[in-house]
């Protein structure tokens, strides 16, 4: 039995990663959830997915959005960063944050068959 790799359904990812302030990721979290999110939704979609640091450099927050291109990327971006309630979130987060990092990478079609 053969089966083939898909290719994610989203050209281009933001990946995203925040180095939170030692001991302050849940309520990271919690600011996240209750001042972000609303605002991300509405402006990105729904994300790919949200990672803690299990390994490797800690108190990290990693979240992934898919985006259609550069111009999609963009568009949304900007829409978020216009969002009237985005301020909120910011000015509750800044304290949290000591870093922030945030990469564009592409999927690649391996067309790889698992057997």
């Amino acid at each position: 039995m053969s089966t083939t790799m898909q290719v994610p359904a989203r050209a281009l990812i933001d990946h995203r990663v925040y180095t939170i302030t030692l001991r302050k990721m849940p309520e990271f979290l919690e600011v996240f959830r209750e001042l972000a999110m609303p605002v991300l939704l509405q402006t990105l979609g729904h994300p790919l997915g949200f990672y803690t640091s299990l390994v490797g450099p800690q108190n990290q927050f990693v979240h992934l959005w898919g985006y259609d291109d550069l111009a999609d990327y963009e568009r949304r971006c900007s829409a978020r960063d216009r969002h009237p309630a985005f301020p909120a979130y910011l000015a509750a987060s800044a304290h949290l944050i000591t870093a922030q990092e945030t990469r564009l990478i592409r999927s690649v079609d391996l067309a790889v068959s698992i057997v």
